[in-house]
């Protein structure tokens, strides 16, 4: 049996859908370890997975916070890109020693973190690319992840997807020099972005064709398997689900984005306006005096954690920062969402959501009664429910964890590419 390294952002979403990997292949027989900063342990929670901190000069115990800090902020875009790219060089400063001393013998490498597939291909390791978030791959005609663009294939679509792909890029620079030094350095051929560092033999993604824009350039190792999760990943401790009257609408803007208070106390008193019973889930964002002034707004019920599928089941509506595991989640139980995206890949998935009809996409400075009207919308058109049915059957057929952890193993135990399965 193998033993294989998870080189990934320090962040919840991607842990908890690296972690669901790794426990398929722990269930194999394998041995899993994640390498990143000392403060990323704690976004493991199953103690059959190892954890080795790297970079403690540079990373130290307590750093993570001001980096997540920086995340949540909507001011800090380039203190976040001078965090991405320290990380980077840290890892591919460190990770070669480390690899070497714990015989690893694959790597499963997160596709938001270059230095996995960069270390990898120096050591001449075998190494798999994951896509927790949107897929980094880029393809003419296809905007990058991280736009807000509806498909198009008008000369003006066209023109807006390479233009802000050029000004990514640019945007991008101090990141993209860290990636071109450390290739050179590894003697490995240029390259400046993440989509230059992904695996020759297996790429998995979590998102379906169904609720992608329509790609035709894709490699052939590339696979999309669905949501990587398993029923024994355990939540944060919750409260039972309360008795509320129905229609249900259920909020969470994720784990870095539920200190928004404005934006919460907004909703509430779009969903008192309308009727609706609204839950939230702020994923300790807020004091517990918001939570108080929340529900004298008009939220039914406010709390940190719950069991967020029980929540979607329960839910008319899905109100969310249209993270990809949350949409995906969504889709999977048959809940149309009201998108109010972030940061990030968010504006990528809040235009899949949009352009496939199971949902509708707003801005996070959307005024009370604009959001009232978007989801009186959604309660009122049975065409969102019914247009999620295609993309939930092909979630539910897609494979999920297991399905990866047999990609993984015909990649780095056969070290053989793995050619996508025609649909």
């Amino acid at each position: 049996m193998g033993h294989f390294a998870v080189i990934a952002p320090p962040l919840y979403s991607h842990f908890h859908a690296l972690q669901a990997l790794s426990q398929a292949l722990l269930a194999r027989g394998h041995r899993i370890t994640f390498l990143q900063q000392a403060d990323a342990h704690r976004l493991l929670n199953d103690p059959h997975i190892g954890f080795v901190a790297v970079g403690e000069r540079s990373h130290p115990a307590g750093s993570l916070a001001a980096v997540l800090h920086h995340l949540a902020s909507p001011l800090s875009l380039f203190r976040v890109i001078a965090d991405i790219a320290a990380s980077t060089d840290m890892l591919c400063r460190e990770l070669p020693a480390k690899l070497k001393a714990l015989q690893i013998d694959g790597v499963i490498a997160d596709q938001m973190e270059a230095a996995g597939g960069l270390v990898a291909e120096a050591m001449h390791l075998p190494f798999v690319s994951v896509a927790c978030a949107l897929p980094v791959n880029r393809e003419p005609g296809i905007p990058l992840a991280v736009m807000p663009f509806r498909f198009g294939q008008d000369e003006k679509a066209l023109h807006r997807f390479q233009a802000s792909q050029d000004i990514y890029d640019r945007i991008m620079q101090r990141h993209g020099e860290v990636i071109a030094h450390h290739a050179y350095h590894f003697g490995l051929p240029p390259r400046r972005g993440l989509h230059q560092c992904l695996s020759p033999l297996a790429q998995i993604s979590q998102l379906v064709p169904a609720f992608d824009f329509p790609r035709r350039y894709l490699p052939a190792n590339f696979h999309a398997v669905g949501l990587l999760h398993t029923p024994l990943f355990p939540v944060p401790s919750c409260a039972p689900w309360p008795p509320l009257p129905q229609p249900v609408v259920y909020a969470s803007l994720g784990t870095l984005q539920g200190q928004r208070f404005r934006l919460f106390h907004h909703l509430a008193q779009a969903c008192r306006n309308r009727g609706l019973s609204l839950v939230i889930a702020h994923c300790g964002g807020l004091t517990s005096e918001q939570n108080q002034q929340l529900q004298e707004a008009g939220a039914s019920w406010v709390t940190d954690f719950l069991d967020q599928r029980a929540a979607l089941q329960h839910a008319k509506i899905f109100i969310t920062h249209a993270g990809l595991n949350s949409a995906l989640e969504a889709l999977d139980c048959g809940t149309p969402m009201l998108a109010l995206p972030l940061a990030f890949d968010q504006p990528g998935v809040a235009a899949r959501i949009e352009w496939h009809g199971v949902g509708r996409r707003a801005s996070r400075f959307s005024r009370v009664h604009q959001l009232e009207n978007h989801l009186q919308h959604l309660l009122d058109d049975d065409g969102y429910t019914q247009r999620i049915s295609a993309i939930q059957s092909q979630l539910q057929r897609a494979g999920g964890s297991e399905r990866a952890a047999n990609i993984v193993e015909q990649a780095l135990v056969q070290q053989r590419v793995v050619v996508a399965e025609a649909n």
